[in-house]
C-alpha cells in the first residue's frame, strides 16, 4: 500500500490521507497482442479459360431449332469447365482449418503467459512450507504507522490511555505519526502538526521507552507531472530544512515515505545523505519506508515497461538505501497474491532478500497488513496478518535467525481489527 501522503480518516495511495476511506489504486496487466497471419487472397491463373462471351448473332437465326441446339451445346460446354478462382468466400473446410489454427495460436499465447505464472505461484507456495525456527519472535523493535488524527487535535488523553493499553505486552518501540504531507517544494506547514507537542509529551509520560517519529511523505513526480521533484536541488534543501524544523518540536526521529520512488534514483540517495547528517547531529534515527524488492532479477524494469509503474526496487538499490539510514521498513503488502499461502511465501522471499543486503546495524522491519481492502493488487482474504507473520518468521529462520535489529511494522492503526492485533501478538510476540 503506497502511503506517502495520507489525509485525515483515510487509507489510500501516496498523496492521500491514512485516516479516511480507501481510494483504491488499480493496476492492470496489458494483454499481449497476438500477431495475425491471414491467408493471401487467391487469384485466377493467367491461362484460365474465360467465360464464353454471348453470341450476338445467336438470337437472329432464322431456325429456332438450330438456336435451341446451339444453346444446349453451349450450356454443356460451360458446365464442364471449372470456374476460375476469383477469391470468393472460403469453403467450409477452409473455414474449419482457419478456426483450428486460430485456436492453436490463442492456446499457445495463453500457455506462454500462464505457465511461468503458475510456476512462480507454485514456488511461492513451496516457500511457505516448513516450520519457523525457535526464537524467531519479536526483538522489541516493532513499529506502527499512526494516522494524522494524533497531531491535528482530534485525539485526547483518553486516546493515549487506550493506546498504552493496546501496546502493553507488544514488541512496538516506534510510532510513525503522520505529520505531513510535505508540500511539493519540500516545505512543511507548521499547521500540519499543530498538536505534536501534546502527543510527544503524553506518549513519553504514558508509554516510557516508546519513540515518536514524524512520518513525512509526498507524491513524487516520477509517473505523473504533478508531485515533488527530487532532481531539483532547491527541493531537496527544503526537505532538509523541514526536517530540522520538525525535530525541533521534540520528535524522536523522522520517517520518510516518498512514492512512487523508482529503483536507482540517485537524487533520493543524495537526499538521504543530507538527512542523515541532520538526524545524526540530533541523536535521533532516520527511518524510511521502502518498496518491495525484485522477486526476479530486473523485474522492476519489465514491469515498468508493460505497466508504466516499476513498483519494485532492485536488491542492489535496496541495499544502497539501507546503508544510508538507521531503520528501513518494507511495505510488504499490495502484492497481487491470490492466496494466503502464496502471500506468505512471497513475504518469506522478501524478508530473505532484504536481510541479505541490510547492514546488521540497520533496523529492518517487514510490513504487516493491518487493513482490509479488495481490489487489484490486494486481496484481504490472501494478505492476512497470520500469513505475513509466518512468512516473516520463515524468511528470518532461513537467512539470519539471530539478527537482533529486526522487527515488523503494522500498517495502519485506524484500519486494524481485533483479529489483526490478536494475530500479531499470538504469531509474532509469542
Amino acid at each position: 500500500m503506497d502511503h506517502a501522503d495520507p489525509n485525515p480518516d483515510t487509507h489510500t495511495k501516496a498523496g492521500a490521507n491514512p485516516d479516511a476511506a480507501p481510494d483504491p489504486a488499480l493496476d492492470a496487466d496489458p494483454a499481449p497482442n497476438a500477431s495475425r497471419h491471414p491467408d493471401a487472397a487467391r487469384h485466377p491463373g493467367a491461362d484460365a479459360a474465360p467465360d464464353p462471351a454471348p453470341d450476338a448473332d445467336a438470337n437472329t437465326s432464322a431456325d429456332p431449332d438450330a438456336n435451341a441446339t446451339t444453346d444446349s451445346a453451349d450450356d454443356s460446354v460451360t458446365d464442364s469447365v471449372p470456374a476460375p478462382d476469383s477469391g470468393a468466400a472460403p469453403t467450409p473446410t477452409r473455414r474449419r482449418r482457419r478456426a483450428r489454427r486460430a485456436v492453436r495460436i490463442a492456446l499457445g499465447l495463453v500457455l506462454a503467459l500462464l505457465l511461468p505464472l503458475l510456476a512462480a505461484e507454485t514456488a511461492l507456495r513451496v516457500n511457505y512450507a516448513g516450520d519457523p525456527a525457535d526464537g524467531t519472535y519479536t526483538r522489541g523493535r516493532d513499529a506502527i504507522w499512526l494516522g494524522h488524527a494524533w497531531v491535528d487535535g482530534r485525539k485526547r488523553d483518553a486516546d493515549i490511555t487506550a493506546l498504552a493499553h493496546r501496546l502493553d505486552g507488544s514488541g512496538i518501540r516506534d510510532l510513525y505519526v503522520h505529520a505531513g504531507p510535505l508540500e511539493h517544494d519540500g516545505t512543511l506547514p507548521k499547521s500540519s502538526y499543530a498538536q505534536a507537542g501534546w502527543l510527544i509529551a503524553a506518549v513519553h509520560r504514558e508509554l516510557p521507552g516508546i519513540r515518536v517519529q514524524a512520518w513525512l511523505g509526498d507524491k513524487l513526480a516520477t509517473e505523473e507531472p504533478d508531485g515533488m521533484r527530487l532532481e531539483r536541488a532547491a527541493t531537496r534543501a527544503a526537505v532538509v530544512r523541514s526536517t530540522r524544523e520538525i525535530l525541533a518540536v521534540g520528535f524522536d526521529g523522522v520517517h520518510f515515505d516518498l512514492e512512487p520512488l523508482h529503483s536507482g534514483d540517485g537524487y533520493y540517495l543524495a537526499l538521504l545523505d543530507s538527512l542523515h547528517t541532520v538526524t545524526a547531529a540530533a541523536g535521533v534515527p532516520l527511518s524510511v519506508a521502502s518498496h518491495q524488492i525484485d522477486p526476479l532479477p530486473g523485474f522492476h524494469s519489465f514491469w515498468g515497461t508493460v505497466a508504466g509503474h516499476p513498483k519494485w526496487w532492485s536488491q542492489e538499490f535496496f541495499g544502497q538505501v539501507a546503508r544510508r539510514v538507521d531503520q528501513i521498513a518494507v511495505m510488504s503488502y499490495d502484492t497481487m497474491q491470490p492466496l494466503p499461502s502464496t502471500y506468505g511465501g512471497y513475504v518469506a522471499q522478501q524478508t530473505a532478500l532484504a536481510l541479505e543486503v541490510t547492514p546488521p546495524t540497520t533496523d529492518l522491519l517487514m510490513g504487516l497488513p493491518f487493513f482490509h481492502e479488495n481490489r487489484f493488487g490486494h486481496w484481504a482474504h490472501a494478505e492476512t496478518v497470520p500469513a505475513a507473520v509466518r512468512g516473516v518468521r520463515l524468511g528470518l529462520s532461513r537467512t539470519d535467525r539471530d539478527r537482533a535489529n529486526f522487527g515488523v511494522a503494522l500498517y495502519v492503526d485506524f484500519a486494524a481489527t481485533e483479529d489483526d492485533w490478536r494475530a500479531y501478538k499470538a504469531g509474532w510476540v509469542g
